[in-house]
């Protein structure tokens, strides 16, 4: 037994020895969190850095940066194939040649830095570059100019050890700004917008100059974008781009540039899948796109092309939502920076840069000064014929006591390497020194060193030169593509095409519209939000869907439309089992979807006697029907809801009376009671709104037209309709008054003479209309709808025959009678002309007579376009007068006091 326990007690020791040894080992290995945290951490690292974020200095990631070190190691001058580029390049990039070349077909597409020969793809179609073995490139112009300088580039070593490449290039421009850049890192992304060439240099020069900048990016497909939330450029903003749609006829539309971020492909697909979806209604759809964009969209019959512009903005890629996020690597560290401080630090590099370059130059031409000074020393003073019999060393020290009394002018102290270099000079150099030559050469010296160290006292006004000599060499072409708008927000609900029918089953409670054996209502789209009303005087809005149960007892359901004021709602009730007869009439602006609410008191078993909609606030007539009983002498008398007040859902409405109602027929049904349409025009985003912002155009209703005004010398009348669209040269917009006359004076290009008519509109079409002549050198002066107009005439001085003629002004009522709008009109002068003005603005000289208001029909007029737009004519009743002001009418009964329309 005790054995046993020896055994024992031996096993544990060395397990116990076992134990220590595998506690050295474990002391060796790294966690496998460690390792995720460290390595991890460590590749983060290196994408961030070296391949996904761009450099802010030179506005180039690694890839780049070797591409362009590698075409300035090849340039010869000529072109060299891609491929040959690509496998230079891979002798510094530690990636694939796949990489190398998307990156370099990139970069050239930006058209900045690469001069390119052959298929390099295109941005505007999506198409792809041909192979790198087909394609062929060579260094820009630009590029040799601002990117490269060995003297001022820090070299490092390649990835292998064997080459060196630059760690940034000497770049002299805001490069990153003009190129954008775009990447995915890891916990990180960056997106930098391309700017205009020309703003940026005008924007450095603004910077030098202490000014204050605000730049906006440029894009090279063109289009329209709204930088009002880009931020800076920084996280959190949005640019919002669009495609340039013009209509070219009723049934045609056009798309001339294309937006930021998609090609053709891609925005033609938008659109055929919007079609498909119901959303918008095209017929057919061609691309014609080659140096520039061309899409013809053909529409079906009976759709509007202004309201499918604005659904193509709303529901396909012609409309972008772009979010910027300029992330870039500074001192080696990712930094979120707004372009304007990118512009500003970038600016200041330049100015280092610029410092640098002239710094070394001076340093170069004291050398050059001082060597030339001293050989000329070292050949007029023949300090070389002493040598003959000397040791090396022995001619080196002489040469040195020989130069002393002779290099007291000299700039620096004589070395022994200059000495060293004048003892290499060959006698044919010796023997052919010319002095006069000599010292023009160092007077040439002299006088470029004097320039140099003028430029580095007055370095900000060397930049500002620099930065204009570029403007001038190759701002040719680079004019801005992209215009500057302000978008107005388009509604959805509002430009989408009625792609569903709306059915009810109302017994059933259901509405849908899956629900094909039932009722039709009428068209709606799949996201219309819909209004129902029940029998029990309650009404609620939801969204539609294929099939919904909203309730038992519909007695009305429709597309509900936010902020509706005009669609009013003619209602009477019983309030209770028991209670009166209630009538109201009332609005539906804003709700809460899904929430049920009740149009009567609320008193429990409330009945709807009566309900009926109008999408235009028209009068009604009613008769009511009362139950006979003893001594009630009229059992039945008319409701007129015109003159009562539109009132809000929530209101309980007025009494009708206290007897029990047999029935209510509908009479008659008259003309809308609601005032007319304020209409505003919004000069920013060139559209008509009922917001109240911009320009009051008037009351409109019926057939009113819209007067605009083109600076092509053309007209167009349309209806009132917000969703209308205005061509860009747009100049004037009014209501139109048939009978006021349209006074123009233009240039007829075929007589080369200006011309004056006045004509009244005789084509109504909802077509641009030409009012001058149609050669392509005439153009329009001046146009005006006011009573008498009046102009400047302003005579070119510069000739002999009006040297010293004064100004003429003109009324041109007086000046010529109204014609035809197609006459070619009188002849204004048969002198040059330099200019013809307006006294006045664009709708200036005398307004029309009825136009002018006193101060207090002007103070009334603004106060009523204050008061809510489109809303109803408010008719109070008069209590006073019962008999007379109140809606009920007929009522002999004096016995009945509730019959006059008493409100709860």
């Amino acid at each position: 037994m005790a054995e046993e326990i020896d055994d024992i007690n031996e096993n544990e020791e060395l397990n116990d020895g076992d134990m220590d040894s595998n506690s050295e080992e474990d002391s060796n290995v790294i966690p496998l969190s460690g390792m995720y945290e460290e390595w991890f951490l460590d590749y983060a690292s290196y994408v961030i850095l070296e391949r996904a974020v761009p450099a802010l200095l030179d506005g180039f990631k690694p890839v780049q940066r070797r591409i362009m070190h590698s075409m300035k190691e090849l340039d010869d001058g000529r072109y060299n194939k891609v491929a040959n580029i690509i496998g230079n390049t891979m002798k510094y990039h530690p990636h694939g040649d796949a990489s190398i070349g998307d990156a370099m077909v990139q970069v050239g597409q930006k058209e900045l830095l690469i001069d390119m020969q052959g298929n390099w793809g295109n941005t505007l179609t999506g198409d792809s570059a041909a192979a790198p073995r087909y394609i062929e490139a060579r260094l820009s112009k630009f590029a040799k100019h601002v990117v490269f300088n060995p003297k001022t580039t820090d070299w490092t070593p390649s990835y292998d050890g064997r080459n060196n490449e630059p760690i940034l290039l000497p770049v002299k421009f805001p490069l990153l700004l003009a190129q954008g850049a775009e990447g995915i890192a890891v916990g990180m992304a960056c997106k930098i917008m391309p700017h205009n060439f020309i703003e940026l240099i005008d924007a450095s020069i603004d910077v030098l100059r202490g000014k204050k900048t605000n730049i906006l990016p440029d894009f090279q497909n063109g289009g329209m974008a709204d930088f009002s939330g880009y931020n800076d450029g920084l996280r959190g903003g949005k640019v919002r781009v669009r495609a340039k749609i013009r209509k070219e006829d009723s049934k045609t539309i056009v798309i001339d540039e294309i937006p930021f971020g998609t090609n053709t492909s891609t925005l033609i697909d938008s659109i055929l899948k919007a079609n498909d979806k119901g959303k918008i209604k095209i017929k057919k759809i061609e691309d014609n796109t080659a140096a520039v964009v061309e899409i013809l969209i053909h529409l079906a019959t009976g759709v509007s092309p202004d309201k499918t512009i604005d659904a193509l903005y709303a529901f396909t890629n012609c409309e972008m939502s772009i979010s910027p996020n300029t992330s870039v690597i500074w001192d080696d560290k990712p930094h979120f920076i707004g372009v304007n401080e990118i512009l500003k630090i970038s600016t200041n590099q330049t100015v280092g840069l610029l410092k640098k370059e002239l710094e070394i130059r001076k340093a170069e031409l004291l050398e050059l000064w001082h060597f030339s000074s001293l050989e000329k020393i070292f050949i007029e003073q023949k300090i070389y014929i002493d040598f003959d019999g000397r040791t090396y060393e022995e001619a080196i020290e002489i040469t040195h006591e020989l130069l002393k009394p002779h290099i007291k002018h000299l700039a620096r102290a004589v070395t022994d390497e200059d000495v060293k270099k004048l003892l290499e000079l060959r006698m044919r150099r010796i023997t052919k020194h010319d002095a006069d030559k000599a010292d023009t050469y160092i007077q040439s010296l002299e006088a470029e060193l004097k320039e140099v160290e003028h430029h580095l006292a007055n370095l900000i006004e060397y930049a500002i030169a620099y930065f204009k000599d570029l403007k001038e060499k190759f701002s040719e072409g680079k004019e801005r593509k992209t215009e500057i708008r302000t978008f107005d927000n388009i509604a959805a609900r509002k430009v989408i095409v009625a792609n569903k029918k709306l059915y009810v089953n109302k017994e059933e409670g259901f509405i849908g519209y899956n629900l094909k054996k039932d009722d039709y209502v009428q068209d709606c789209s799949d996201i219309d939000d819909i209004i129902v009303f029940f029998a029990t005087g309650k009404m609620m809005v939801t969204k539609i869907s294929d099939k919904k149960f909203v309730g038992k007892g519909i007695i009305h359901t429709a597309v509900f439309k936010k902020n509706d004021s005009r669609t009013i709602y003619h209602l009477i009730y019983r309030d209770g089992p028991n209670g009166p007869t209630m009538m109201k009439r009332f609005n539906v602006k804003s709700i809460t979807r899904d929430k049920e609410y009740d149009l009567t008191k609320g008193t429990k078993g409330s009945k709807v006697y009566y309900f009926s909609f109008h999408p235009n606030g028209e009068q009604e007539v009613v008769t009511v029907h009362l139950r006979p009983r003893p001594h009630l002498k009229r059992i039945k008398f008319e409701i007129d809801f015109g003159s009562l007040l539109i009132k809000g859902r929530g209101s309980a409405g007025n009494r009708v009376t206290k007897e029990i109602v047999s029935k209510i027929v509908q009479k008659e049904v008259g003309p809308s009671t609601l005032a007319a349409r304020k209409i505003w025009f919004d000069p920013t985003v060139a559209r008509l709104n009922v917001d109240k912002r911009g320009t009051y155009l008037g009351q409109f209703k019926g057939d009113d037209k819209i007067l605009s005004l083109y600076a092509s010398g053309a007209y167009r009348l349309t209806n009132f309709d917000i969703s209308n669209h205005f061509d860009d040269d747009l100049i004037h917009v009014e209501k139109w008054h048939p009978d006021r006359p349209i006074s123009t004076v233009y240039f007829d290009g075929e007589k080369e003479l200006h011309y004056v008519k006045r004509f009244v509109i005789e084509t109504r079409s909802d077509k641009k209309v030409s009012f001058i002549t149609e050669h392509e050198n005439s153009k329009l002066d001046i146009v005006s709808t006011s009573y008498e107009p009046v102009i400047k005439i302003i005579y070119n001085k510069r000739l002999r025959e009006t040297k010293d003629l004064p100004d003429k002004d003109l009324n041109l009522a007086e000046f010529i009678d109204i014609k035809g709008m197609k006459s070619l009109g009188n002849q204004l002068t048969k002198l040059k002309v330099k200019e013809i003005e307006l006294t006045h603005e664009i709708s200036g000289g005398i307004p029309w007579p009825e136009d002018v208001k006193t101060a207090e029909e002007a103070e009334s007029e603004d106060a009523e376009s204050d008061s809510e737009d489109e809303g109803p004519i408010e008719v109070e009743w008069d209590m006073t007068d019962k008999k007379k002001s109140s809606p009920i009418k007929d009522i002999k009964d004096d016995s009945q006091p509730d019959l006059f329309g008493e409100e709860e």
